[in-house]
Parts: structure tokens; sequence; C-alpha cells
């Protein structure tokens, strides 16, 4: 079966780059580029379909991973939708690791991206928001997990190339599949195969592409989730205390990775589950300032952290203990942990940056700056001198 899947599932070359996801264009054959079939359990992809007659920025819908298809196989354990993507390469999570100047690795080495290879990837998902958010659809999972490279020219590539070998100690598939009661079990398969990454296919050069990808969280901005799926450090404030889905969610989310980007390290890290709100909630305290009244109440541990008058008197997660003193931690502002994390960027142009980021996090979703409206912002706007572009 999964022969036959792949084989109806090598599309023509010709599909054009710029539609967005879901829209499936008129084909004919030509060359059979390699695609990817991922069985979903989610069924948000396929049914957010793209209004064609719309203003949108055209740009953006090329940043946008592209779905070509989809289908439900029928098989002895179920039925399974099927999703057929484009291929992509390694995210922004882990790309910066393929860098040919952190290889080899050395102790003491900062991995992150340089500057304006930062600001390139931020930038190309910036242009997908925008796009999303144009539509009326939030992303509702933005993080670096789901910004993907693109592949350099995947299909001209020789199928030996490509192809997976199948070895155990290569670590390229997994051991044979058994039962653990050690019946044999015809459903199941010999072996499981490995992810493997395509980073020797990608391209991290001038003029790299990046699309956002996983649109399995994302929601129409008139029908959102009750819960979201935004990763814990991502989370904005009124999403913490309240609840509260507003087109801002992935805003702010945006924000906070204008941060990590360009430090290489999260701006807020929870590692949870204990007491992670309140961890979060005292790190924004910290870094952003004081929350508003309209926040403020809806903490119902703050009196562990804070006096009546809010006055803040411990920062020791779950309270002060019986027989103990409180906790008191030196405040770290959001600016000064940029200038710690000590980022390859001019003075002016971290001011920039710094300026960028506490416009975007603000406390009132309505204040936050839209996709667009961020694009616009100087820093975004500016260009930097060839030779400082991605070295």
């Amino acid at each position: 079966m999964a022969k036959r899947t792949f084989q109806r599932h090598q599309q023509p070359q010709n599909r054009r780059q710029d539609l967005p996801a879901g829209s499936v264009p008129g084909l004919t054959a030509r060359q059979t580029p390699l695609v990817v079939l991922l069985l979903e359990s989610w069924t948000a992809e396929v049914s957010l379909p793209c209004p064609s007659g719309r203003a949108a920025p055209a740009e953006g819908a090329r940043h946008i991973t592209q779905l070509l298809d989809e289908f439900e196989h029928h098989g002895p354990n179920g039925i399974h939708k099927c999703l057929v993507f484009e291929p992509m390469g390694p995210s922004a999570n882990t790309m910066v690791e393929e860098l040919p100047q952190f290889k080899p690795r050395k102790r003491g080495m900062k991995i992150r991206y340089p500057p304006q290879m930062a600001k390139a990837i931020l930038k190309q998902c910036l242009q997908a928001l925008a796009f999303l958010h144009e539509n009326d659809i939030a992303h509702g999972d933005l993080q670096p997990g789901n910004m993907l490279f693109a592949l350099d020219d995947i299909d001209s590539k020789p199928e030996d190339v490509l192809r997976q070998v199948e070895d155990v100690e290569a670590r390229s598939i997994s051991s044979p599949v058994e039962r653990l009661d050690g019946k044999q079990d015809k459903w199941a398969p010999p072996y499981l195969c490995i992810a493997q990454p395509l980073a020797p296919f990608t391209s991290h050069a001038e003029g790299f592409r990046v699309k956002l990808s996983d649109l399995g969280g994302a929601y129409f901005f008139t029908d959102p989730p009750t819960k979201p799926v935004t990763p814990l450090g991502l989370r904005a404030p009124e999403l913490i205390l309240t609840g509260a889905v507003n087109p801002t969610l992935d805003i702010w989310s945006f924000g906070c990775l204008v941060f990590e980007l360009v430090t290489g390290q999260p701006l807020f890290c929870i590692p949870g589950p204990e007491f992670e709100d309140d961890e979060h909630l005292l790190s924004l305290t910290d870094m952003l300032g004081p929350l508003p009244d309209e926040l403020f109440k809806h903490w119902k541990t703050s009196s562990l952290y804070f006096t009546p008058e809010k006055k803040l008197y411990n920062c020791q997660l779950g309270g002060v203990a019986e027989g103990e003193e409180p906790l008191m931690l030196e405040g770290t502002s959001m600016e000064q942990l940029f200038d710690e994390a000590g980022p390859d960027l001019d003075e002016e142009e971290a001011r920039k940056v710094k300026t960028l980021i506490r416009r975007i996090l603000q406390y009132d979703p309505a204040k936050r700056p839209s996709a667009a409206e961020i694009l616009s912002d100087a820093w975004f706007c500016e260009t930097a001198p060839k030779a400082a572009r991605l070295s």
C-alpha cells in the first residue's frame, strides 16, 4: 500500500508555488517531485480554505507550506486522514546547528543565528502571518518548530540519493517491531522508519526561504477554540489568566520569538508543570512591568507573592513555607536580559530590536500592532550591507 500511495502522490512539477495552503491548481504531468505524506489526527488544516476573493499580500502566501492533497486511508487499524504536503527542510529550532560556523562545536560557543539571518526568518514568517490574518485566520501555534526551511531543488535529486537506508545501526530504522506478549501481529509493520532531516538538501545561503507550517491549531477569528495549543512560554497574559482567545495571540508569540531568534535564548523559560502559571506571571511582571488591574484581579494565587497593595514581597513559587523567610530576587527587565545575552548587534540596531519587542508585548491586546504594521517597522524595512547579511 505504501508504494502505491507514494506513486499516487508523486505530483507534477508545475504547481504554482504562490498559492495558499489548501489550494490545488490544474495539473499537467511533467516531472514527479517528492512530496510528504502525513497521517494527521487534526482536521483543521483541510478545513481552513483561503478566501480567494480577499485582498492579501501575495508574498505571504509563498511563505506557507503547501497542502497538495488530502485523502482517507482505510486500513486494518482504522481510517486515517492523510495530508500531502510539499517536502521541507529542518525547522528554525534545529537548522541553526547545521550552520558551518558551528562545525565542529566548541566549548563556549553561542549557538544562534547571525542577526540578519534571524531577521530574514522572522520577516518571512511575519509575511505568512500577515497573509493568514488578512484572511481572518489565526495560526494558533507560532513557534520555531513550525518555521521550516525550504529545500534546494529537491526534485532534481536522484531517488537513490534521497532513499532512506534500512540500517538499524545507522539509526535510520528501528529494531524489528515485536509485541510485548511475544505473539505475532500480522497488522504491525516489520520496522519503523526514523525521521531523517533533509538538512543536506536545505539552503541557508543568502536568499534562503522559510515557510510557516502546521495549521493543525489554526482557527478562524470568528470561531476560536476554547483552548489554543500555544506553547507555554509563548502565551499572552490574558490567555494565562482568563483563557481569552483573540486574534493578537499570534502577535504576542511573535514578539517573544523576535527576542529568542536574535539572542539565541527564550524570553520566558517555563519548565512547568508545577506553578507554571505563577512562574510565567512573575516573569512577566519582572521583565515587562506590573500587570494592569484588569488582568491582576484574575491571578488567583497572587497573594502568595504580593501584598494587598500589589507590592511584591516573595518570589518563592508556591508561597513562603512555614518557618521560612520570603525569597526576594533582583529584577531583570527584558532590555537587560537582551543586553546580557550579547546579541551580535551594534548599539543602534539593538535599540531598534528592543523597542520593537516592547512595542509588540503590550498587556492590552488592542494596543498590539498587526502583522502588517510590524512589517513596516524600521528594523524590518532597513537593508543590511551585503557583506554582513548572513555572516
